[in-house]
């Protein structure tokens, strides 16, 4: 249950936090909490990075909510958050089968080009029902 059911869990979230309009910077409430937390967008996205560059092998990074706060982490395999008491708001699946038919083993280039396609919006969601 753990690997299918969190496999279908992370990737249904997968797809609502992109879009083909995506992209640019998040705006408001969310935008301030990522300041609060990082210090600035570019922290965030470098941290974010990170720790999906860091993960060895298959797994996930997140930006989630955890006691009022916004972290980063990353999970290994298909594990979410949620198992650890955490919120997610943003994830990016980085099993090589989400990149390697177009980018082969480069995992950077497919990080940096997420940040073309998020959907800020629904990431501000996320942050809201998390908040609430």
């Amino acid at each position: 249950v753990r690997n299918n059911g969190g496999g279908h869990a992370n990737h249904s979230f997968f797809w609502k936090v992109m879009s083909p309009n995506g992209g640019g910077e998040p705006e408001g409430a969310l935008r301030e909490a990522i300041e609060n937390a990082f210090g600035s967008f570019e922290e965030f996205k470098k941290q974010f990075s990170e720790a999906a560059l860091g993960r060895f092998g298959s797994g996930w990074a997140w930006l989630v909510v955890s006691n009022g706060n916004l972290e980063i982490l990353s999970t290994p395999n298909q594990d979410s958050p949620l198992s650890q008491g955490k919120t997610p708001i943003l994830g990016i699946d980085v099993w090589e089968h989400a990149y390697y038919l177009l980018r082969q083993n480069r995992r950077a280039e497919y990080v940096e080009a997420f940040f073309n396609v998020i959907n800020w919006e629904q990431v501000a969601k996320n942050l809201e029902d998390a908040s609430s």
